[in-house]
């Protein structure tokens, strides 16, 4: 989900979700059929007039339909947002709490692109639109973040390997400390360190699953930020600190998910089998 790549997908998937709504509206139902009917029953009601004629207007009213259909700004938002629901699926999160955040997340982005769209057309209309192009990477990374929060929440084995790993410990401390066989020592030495290593990933993955908690609140909170400043923005405020203000939060809370993420993923990474 990181980086581009996911408002590419996303905006990919919403391009083809508005070409297939274009050609099934009833509008294009009823000019496809009116074709067939014309060509077929009126062919030539004039002397001049070829059957082929019915089939360029229908192409052509074919063509204005799917035309209004993707220039249409209220479907494009819908759509996209739709897309996103789809790819962000706040029912995949069994957790009730983080459930709920995704959706305020999914809510506060719908906000935002209104907000975006109440701006009237010109310089700061553009801007801003470019400006919150990242929010849809942002969505994206609150729910992976959810999404290992309430993997880790739920994963009975990392409960039991915390529970159990200082009584290892232990137990393998007073062995070697009894043991006189050489060899058996080293290999007593040896499982030590394999469960300090599994001590230290166990903690190292809650120090950072508690970094992630945090920072899935407070990232709502900026989300929260930056629709207020939006509906702050005055058409006289294209080149403001405002406008400068809501580009930088939106990189830094994308480029900050991201590396958590891949924080997180690293820690699962080096967990032993």
């Amino acid at each position: 989900m990181a980086g581009m790549g996911f408002d590419r997908e996303l905006r990919s998937r919403a391009l083809s979700a508005m070409l297939s709504h274009a050609f099934f509206r009833l509008e294009s139902a009823l000019t496809i059929a009116l074709t067939i009917v014309l060509v077929f029953l009126y062919p030539t009601p004039f002397y001049w007039w070829r059957w082929w004629y019915w089939l360029l207007l229908g192409v052509i009213g074919e063509a204005l339909i799917v035309f209004s259909s993707l220039s249409d700004e209220a479907t494009s938002r819908q759509v996209v947002a739709d897309m996103l629901r789809q790819k962000c699926n706040p029912s995949e999160v069994r957790s009730a709490a983080l459930r709920a955040q995704v959706e305020r997340a999914l809510e506060y982005r719908q906000r935002i692109a209104e907000a975006l769209a109440e701006v009237r057309s010109g310089p700061l209309r553009e801007h801003l639109q470019d400006t919150a192009a990242g929010i849809n990477e942002w969505i994206g990374n609150i729910f992976g973040l959810a999404r290992r929060l309430d993997a880790y929440e739920r994963d009975s084995l990392i409960r039991n390997d915390r529970s159990r790993v200082q009584a290892d410990l232990l137990h393998l401390q007073r062995r070697l400390a009894q043991e006189e066989d050489a060899a058996v020592r080293s290999e007593i030495e040896e499982a030590i360190r394999g469960k300090r290593l599994q001590q230290q990933n166990l903690e190292r993955l809650q120090n950072t699953m508690e970094r992630a908690e945090i920072q899935l609140e407070a990232t709502l909170t900026a989300l929260a930020t930056v629709y207020s400043q939006l509906l702050l923005v005055r058409a006289s405020d294209v080149d403001s600190a405002r406008s400068r203000r809501i580009a930088e939060s939106i990189r830094e809370q994308v480029s900050g998910l991201s590396d958590l993420l891949s924080a997180i993923n690293d820690v699962y990474r080096s967990r032993p089998e």
